[in-house]
Protein backbone atom coordinates (compact mmCIF):
# COMPACT_ATOMS: atom_id res chain seq x y z
CA UNK A 1 0.00 0.00 0.00
CA UNK A 2 1.59 3.25 -1.11
CA UNK A 3 1.08 6.33 -3.27
CA UNK A 4 3.54 6.46 -6.17
CA UNK A 5 2.80 9.62 -8.14
CA UNK A 6 0.49 12.59 -8.67
CA UNK A 7 -1.76 11.60 -11.56
CA UNK A 8 -3.25 15.06 -12.12
CA UNK A 9 -4.20 18.26 -10.31
CA UNK A 10 -7.69 19.69 -10.79
CA UNK A 11 -8.36 23.40 -10.40
CA UNK A 12 -11.83 24.85 -10.03
CA UNK A 13 -12.20 28.24 -11.70
CA UNK A 14 -15.03 30.74 -11.91
CA UNK A 15 -14.20 31.18 -15.60
CA UNK A 16 -11.98 28.46 -17.03
CA UNK A 17 -11.23 30.33 -20.27
CA UNK A 18 -8.63 32.79 -18.87
CA UNK A 19 -7.14 30.13 -16.59
CA UNK A 20 -6.68 27.71 -19.49
CA UNK A 21 -5.30 30.62 -21.51
CA UNK A 22 -2.75 31.35 -18.78
CA UNK A 23 -1.42 27.79 -18.76
CA UNK A 24 -1.45 27.42 -22.55
CA UNK A 25 -0.29 30.85 -23.67
CA UNK A 26 2.06 31.86 -20.85
CA UNK A 27 3.40 28.47 -19.70
CA UNK A 28 3.21 26.36 -22.84
CA UNK A 29 0.77 23.66 -21.75
CA UNK A 30 -1.13 21.79 -24.47
CA UNK A 31 -4.90 21.48 -24.46
CA UNK A 32 -5.32 17.72 -24.77
CA UNK A 33 -9.04 17.08 -24.25
CA UNK A 34 -12.40 18.43 -23.07
CA UNK A 35 -15.16 16.94 -20.95
CA UNK A 36 -18.72 18.24 -20.65
CA UNK A 37 -21.03 17.03 -17.87
CA UNK A 38 -24.48 18.13 -16.74
CA UNK A 39 -23.23 20.63 -14.16
CA UNK A 40 -19.61 21.32 -15.16
CA UNK A 41 -17.12 21.31 -18.00
CA UNK A 42 -13.40 20.58 -17.86
CA UNK A 43 -10.25 21.01 -19.94
CA UNK A 44 -7.33 18.58 -19.68
CA UNK A 45 -3.89 20.17 -20.10
CA UNK A 46 -0.49 18.52 -20.27
CA UNK A 47 3.18 19.42 -20.46
CA UNK A 48 5.86 16.82 -19.87
CA UNK A 49 4.28 14.33 -17.46
CA UNK A 50 2.25 17.03 -15.68
CA UNK A 51 -1.52 16.90 -16.11
CA UNK A 52 -3.78 19.76 -15.05
CA UNK A 53 -7.58 19.81 -15.22
CA UNK A 54 -9.41 23.15 -15.18
CA UNK A 55 -13.13 22.92 -14.33
CA UNK A 56 -15.98 25.44 -14.23
CA UNK A 57 -19.75 25.22 -13.84
CA UNK A 58 -22.58 25.36 -11.35
CA UNK A 59 -21.49 22.04 -9.85
CA UNK A 60 -18.35 23.69 -8.42
CA UNK A 61 -19.92 27.06 -7.53
CA UNK A 62 -20.03 26.32 -3.80
CA UNK A 63 -16.30 25.61 -3.66
CA UNK A 64 -15.58 28.79 -5.61
CA UNK A 65 -17.75 30.91 -3.30
CA UNK A 66 -15.84 29.62 -0.28
CA UNK A 67 -12.32 29.53 -1.71
CA UNK A 68 -12.06 31.29 -5.06
CA UNK A 69 -10.09 29.78 -7.92
CA UNK A 70 -7.84 27.02 -6.62
CA UNK A 71 -6.88 23.38 -6.42
CA UNK A 72 -9.78 21.09 -5.50
CA UNK A 73 -8.31 17.64 -6.24
CA UNK A 74 -4.80 16.17 -6.24
CA UNK A 75 -5.25 12.71 -7.74
CA UNK A 76 -2.82 10.09 -6.47
CA UNK A 77 -1.55 7.06 -8.36
CA UNK A 78 -1.49 4.02 -6.06
CA UNK A 79 0.05 0.59 -6.36
CA UNK A 80 -3.09 -0.79 -4.64
CA UNK A 81 -6.10 1.52 -4.70
CA UNK A 82 -8.27 -0.52 -2.32
CA UNK A 83 -5.50 -0.88 0.27
CA UNK A 84 -4.66 2.83 0.06
CA UNK A 85 -8.34 3.70 0.50
CA UNK A 86 -8.54 1.54 3.63
CA UNK A 87 -5.32 2.95 5.10
CA UNK A 88 -6.29 6.56 4.34
CA UNK A 89 -9.72 6.18 5.94
CA UNK A 90 -8.20 4.48 9.00
CA UNK A 91 -5.69 7.33 9.32
CA UNK A 92 -8.46 9.96 9.24
CA UNK A 93 -8.60 11.01 5.58
CA UNK A 94 -12.30 11.63 5.46
CA UNK A 95 -15.02 11.95 4.59
CA UNK A 96 -14.46 9.28 1.95
CA UNK A 97 -16.81 8.74 -0.97
CA UNK A 98 -17.06 7.53 -4.55
CA UNK A 99 -17.42 9.94 -7.46
CA UNK A 100 -17.96 8.71 -11.03
CA UNK A 101 -17.15 5.25 -9.73
CA UNK A 102 -13.73 6.38 -8.48
CA UNK A 103 -12.69 6.45 -4.77
CA UNK A 104 -12.09 9.90 -3.27
CA UNK A 105 -10.80 10.86 0.19
CA UNK A 106 -10.27 14.27 1.81
CA UNK A 107 -6.70 15.36 2.47
CA UNK A 108 -6.84 18.88 3.96
CA UNK A 109 -9.51 21.57 4.05
CA UNK A 110 -11.81 20.88 1.09
CA UNK A 111 -9.02 19.50 -1.09
CA UNK A 112 -9.54 15.84 -1.96
CA UNK A 113 -7.45 13.00 -3.35
CA UNK A 114 -8.90 10.84 -6.10
CA UNK A 115 -7.19 7.45 -5.93
CA UNK A 116 -6.29 5.89 -9.28
CA UNK A 117 -4.22 2.86 -10.38
CA UNK A 118 -0.91 3.20 -12.18
CA UNK A 119 -1.08 3.99 -15.88
CA UNK A 120 -0.32 1.05 -18.13
CA UNK A 121 1.58 3.24 -20.61
CA UNK A 122 4.54 5.60 -20.46
CA UNK A 123 2.25 8.63 -20.53
CA UNK A 124 -0.22 9.49 -17.75
CA UNK A 125 -3.78 8.30 -18.35
CA UNK A 126 -6.58 10.89 -18.51
CA UNK A 127 -8.69 11.32 -15.34
CA UNK A 128 -11.15 8.41 -15.09
CA UNK A 129 -14.92 8.57 -14.90
CA UNK A 130 -15.43 11.27 -17.55
CA UNK A 131 -16.13 11.23 -21.26
CA UNK A 132 -13.04 12.97 -22.63
CA UNK A 133 -12.96 14.18 -26.22
CA UNK A 134 -9.64 15.14 -27.78
CA UNK A 135 -9.29 18.87 -28.30
CA UNK A 136 -10.03 19.88 -31.90
CA UNK A 137 -6.91 20.09 -34.05
CA UNK A 138 -6.27 21.71 -37.42
CA UNK A 139 -7.36 18.54 -39.23
CA UNK A 140 -10.89 18.29 -37.86
CA UNK A 141 -13.21 17.85 -34.87
CA UNK A 142 -12.70 16.07 -31.56
CA UNK A 143 -12.59 12.31 -31.13
CA UNK A 144 -12.88 10.14 -28.00
CA UNK A 145 -9.71 10.03 -25.94
CA UNK A 146 -8.30 6.55 -25.39
CA UNK A 147 -6.89 4.99 -22.24
CA UNK A 148 -3.53 6.61 -22.91
CA UNK A 149 -3.54 10.29 -23.81
CA UNK A 150 -1.56 11.32 -26.90
CA UNK A 151 1.90 12.90 -26.60
CA UNK A 152 2.24 16.67 -26.57
CA UNK A 153 4.88 19.03 -27.90
CA UNK A 154 7.95 19.41 -25.66
CA UNK A 155 8.10 22.51 -23.46
CA UNK A 156 10.00 23.94 -20.52
CA UNK A 157 8.01 22.06 -17.84
CA UNK A 158 9.18 18.48 -17.26
CA UNK A 159 7.06 17.46 -14.28
CA UNK A 160 5.31 18.60 -11.11
CA UNK A 161 8.14 18.86 -8.59
CA UNK A 162 6.03 19.40 -5.47
CA UNK A 163 2.80 20.80 -4.08
CA UNK A 164 2.95 23.37 -1.26
CA UNK A 165 0.04 23.12 1.17
CA UNK A 166 -0.96 25.73 3.75
CA UNK A 167 -2.69 24.27 6.81
CA UNK A 168 -3.93 25.65 10.12
CA UNK A 169 -1.95 26.39 13.26
CA UNK A 170 -1.17 23.37 15.40
CA UNK A 171 -2.06 20.84 12.66
CA UNK A 172 1.33 20.27 11.04
CA UNK A 173 2.21 17.07 12.86
CA UNK A 174 -1.32 15.72 12.37
CA UNK A 175 -1.17 16.12 8.60
CA UNK A 176 2.37 14.77 8.34
CA UNK A 177 1.21 11.67 10.22
CA UNK A 178 -1.87 11.39 7.99
CA UNK A 179 0.22 11.36 4.81
CA UNK A 180 2.62 8.82 6.33
CA UNK A 181 0.03 6.44 7.76
CA UNK A 182 -2.68 6.90 5.15
CA UNK A 183 -0.73 7.34 1.92
CA UNK A 184 2.73 5.92 2.63
CA UNK A 185 4.56 9.25 2.24
CA UNK A 186 7.59 9.46 4.53
CA UNK A 187 8.89 12.60 6.21
CA UNK A 188 11.82 13.83 4.13
CA UNK A 189 12.85 17.14 5.70
CA UNK A 190 11.60 20.02 7.83
CA UNK A 191 12.32 23.74 8.04
CA UNK A 192 11.46 26.61 10.37
CA UNK A 193 11.51 30.23 9.17
CA UNK A 194 11.04 33.22 11.49
CA UNK A 195 10.58 36.71 10.09
CA UNK A 196 9.98 39.40 12.68
CA UNK A 197 7.06 38.38 14.89
CA UNK A 198 5.72 35.77 12.43
CA UNK A 199 7.05 32.31 11.66
CA UNK A 200 6.41 29.31 9.43
CA UNK A 201 7.06 25.66 10.22
CA UNK A 202 7.12 23.06 7.45
CA UNK A 203 7.50 19.34 6.86
CA UNK A 204 8.17 17.76 3.46
CA UNK A 205 6.59 14.34 2.83
CA UNK A 206 7.20 12.28 -0.28
CA UNK A 207 6.62 8.88 -1.85
CA UNK A 208 9.33 6.25 -2.20
CA UNK A 209 9.35 6.99 -5.92
CA UNK A 210 10.05 10.67 -5.24
CA UNK A 211 7.24 11.63 -7.64
CA UNK A 212 4.59 12.63 -5.07
CA UNK A 213 5.97 15.39 -2.86
CA UNK A 214 4.04 17.69 -0.52
CA UNK A 215 5.49 20.61 1.42
CA UNK A 216 3.17 21.04 4.40
CA UNK A 217 3.38 24.58 5.81
CA UNK A 218 1.72 26.03 8.90
CA UNK A 219 2.09 29.20 10.97
CA UNK A 220 3.84 28.70 14.30
CA UNK A 221 1.03 28.74 16.92
CA UNK A 222 3.16 30.88 19.23
CA UNK A 223 3.71 33.75 16.78
CA UNK A 224 1.68 36.63 15.39
CA UNK A 225 -0.42 36.21 12.22
CA UNK A 226 1.62 36.41 9.02
CA UNK A 227 1.49 35.60 5.33
CA UNK A 228 0.21 32.02 5.78
CA UNK A 229 -2.67 33.30 7.92
CA UNK A 230 -3.36 35.94 5.26
CA UNK A 231 -3.40 33.26 2.57
CA UNK A 232 -5.89 31.14 4.53
CA UNK A 233 -8.11 34.17 5.08
CA UNK A 234 -8.20 34.90 1.34
CA UNK A 235 -8.57 31.20 0.56
CA UNK A 236 -11.32 30.54 3.08
CA UNK A 237 -9.24 28.00 5.00
CA UNK A 238 -6.41 25.54 4.28
CA UNK A 239 -5.49 24.88 0.68
CA UNK A 240 -2.79 24.56 -1.95
CA UNK A 241 -0.59 27.64 -1.80
CA UNK A 242 1.47 26.89 -4.90
CA UNK A 243 2.37 24.29 -7.51
CA UNK A 244 6.08 23.91 -8.32
CA UNK A 245 7.05 22.91 -11.87
CA UNK A 246 10.45 21.39 -12.61
CA UNK A 247 12.29 22.89 -15.59
CA UNK A 248 15.70 22.19 -17.13
CA UNK A 249 16.61 25.84 -17.81
CA UNK A 250 14.96 28.22 -15.37
CA UNK A 251 16.50 31.39 -16.80
CA UNK A 252 15.22 30.49 -20.24
CA UNK A 253 11.82 29.49 -18.87
CA UNK A 254 11.45 32.74 -16.90
CA UNK A 255 12.33 34.76 -19.98
CA UNK A 256 9.87 32.85 -22.15
CA UNK A 257 7.01 32.83 -19.64
CA UNK A 258 7.46 36.49 -18.64
CA UNK A 259 7.45 37.46 -22.30
CA UNK A 260 4.06 35.74 -22.63
CA UNK A 261 2.47 37.41 -19.60
CA UNK A 262 3.55 35.50 -16.47
CA UNK A 263 4.39 37.88 -13.59
CA UNK A 264 7.16 36.94 -11.16
CA UNK A 265 8.20 38.21 -7.73
CA UNK A 266 11.25 40.46 -7.50
CA UNK A 267 14.47 40.04 -5.50
CA UNK A 268 16.61 42.85 -4.00
CA UNK A 269 19.91 43.56 -5.78
CA UNK A 270 21.76 43.01 -2.50
CA UNK A 271 20.86 39.32 -2.74
CA UNK A 272 22.91 38.99 -5.92
CA UNK A 273 25.75 41.11 -4.55
CA UNK A 274 26.31 38.35 -1.98
CA UNK A 275 25.52 35.39 -4.25
CA UNK A 276 28.98 35.21 -5.85
CA UNK A 277 30.52 35.12 -2.38
CA UNK A 278 28.18 32.31 -1.26
CA UNK A 279 28.74 30.24 -4.41
CA UNK A 280 32.02 31.18 -6.16
CA UNK A 281 31.45 28.36 -8.65
CA UNK A 282 28.38 30.25 -9.95
CA UNK A 283 30.13 33.61 -10.33
CA UNK A 284 29.76 33.58 -14.11
CA UNK A 285 25.98 33.05 -13.83
CA UNK A 286 25.13 35.79 -11.35
CA UNK A 287 24.37 38.43 -14.00
CA UNK A 288 21.88 36.12 -15.70
CA UNK A 289 20.27 35.11 -12.42
CA UNK A 290 20.00 38.77 -11.40
CA UNK A 291 18.30 39.69 -14.67
CA UNK A 292 15.80 36.84 -14.30
CA UNK A 293 15.47 37.45 -10.50
CA UNK A 294 16.11 33.74 -9.88
CA UNK A 295 17.18 32.54 -6.42
CA UNK A 296 20.03 30.05 -5.94
CA UNK A 297 20.95 27.65 -3.15
CA UNK A 298 22.93 24.46 -2.63
CA UNK A 299 22.58 21.29 -0.59
CA UNK A 300 24.92 18.33 -0.17
CA UNK A 301 23.92 16.94 -3.57
CA UNK A 302 23.97 20.01 -5.80
CA UNK A 303 22.47 23.38 -6.68
CA UNK A 304 18.84 24.52 -6.66
CA UNK A 305 17.37 27.47 -8.61
CA UNK A 306 13.85 28.78 -7.88
CA UNK A 307 11.41 31.61 -8.52
CA UNK A 308 7.77 32.30 -7.53
CA UNK A 309 5.12 33.84 -9.73
CA UNK A 310 2.49 36.26 -8.54
CA UNK A 311 -0.98 34.77 -8.32
CA UNK A 312 -2.97 35.28 -11.54
CA UNK A 313 -6.22 34.55 -9.69
CA UNK A 314 -8.76 37.12 -8.52
CA UNK A 315 -8.48 36.40 -4.78
CA UNK A 316 -4.66 36.30 -4.88
CA UNK A 317 -4.56 32.71 -3.68
CA UNK A 318 -2.87 29.99 -5.74
CA UNK A 319 0.45 30.87 -7.37
CA UNK A 320 3.20 28.94 -9.17
CA UNK A 321 6.89 28.17 -8.85
CA UNK A 322 9.59 27.28 -11.34
CA UNK A 323 12.40 25.12 -10.00
CA UNK A 324 15.59 23.77 -11.57
CA UNK A 325 17.60 21.04 -9.87
CA UNK A 326 21.26 20.55 -10.63
CA UNK A 327 21.60 17.45 -8.50
CA UNK A 328 19.81 18.98 -5.50
CA UNK A 329 17.30 16.72 -3.77
CA UNK A 330 16.09 19.12 -1.09
CA UNK A 331 14.67 22.62 -0.94
CA UNK A 332 17.59 24.72 0.31
CA UNK A 333 17.36 26.42 3.70
CA UNK A 334 18.51 29.79 2.36
CA UNK A 335 16.08 29.63 -0.56
CA UNK A 336 13.15 28.74 1.70
CA UNK A 337 13.80 31.88 3.72
CA UNK A 338 14.43 34.02 0.62
CA UNK A 339 11.21 32.83 -1.01
CA UNK A 340 9.26 33.46 2.20
CA UNK A 341 10.71 36.97 2.37
CA UNK A 342 9.83 37.58 -1.30
CA UNK A 343 6.19 36.68 -0.69
CA UNK A 344 6.13 38.87 2.41
CA UNK A 345 7.58 41.87 0.53
CA UNK A 346 4.97 41.47 -2.15
CA UNK A 347 2.18 41.14 0.43
CA UNK A 348 3.25 44.30 2.25
CA UNK A 349 3.64 46.21 -1.02
CA UNK A 350 0.09 45.24 -1.96
CA UNK A 351 -1.19 46.54 1.38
Amino acid sequence: MAVQDIAYVELFARDKVPVVGYFVEAMGFTRVADSVEADRSSVLLRQGTTQLVVTSGRGVAGFLDRHGDGVADIALTCDDVAATWDAAVAAGAGPARTERGVPVVTGFGEVVHTLVPRSAGDLPAPPPGRRWMTAPGPSGGPEPLGDTAPPTAPGHVRLLDHVAVCIGRGLLEHHADLYRDGFGLDRYSSEYVALGAQAMDSIVVRSDSGHAVFTLCAPDPGTEPGQLDAFMERNGGPGVQHLAFLVDDIVGAVGAFAGRGMDFLGTPDTYYDMLAERFPEMRGEVAGLRKAQVLADRDEWGHLLQLFSRSPHERDTLFYELIQRRGSRGFGSANIRALYEAVERDRLAAG
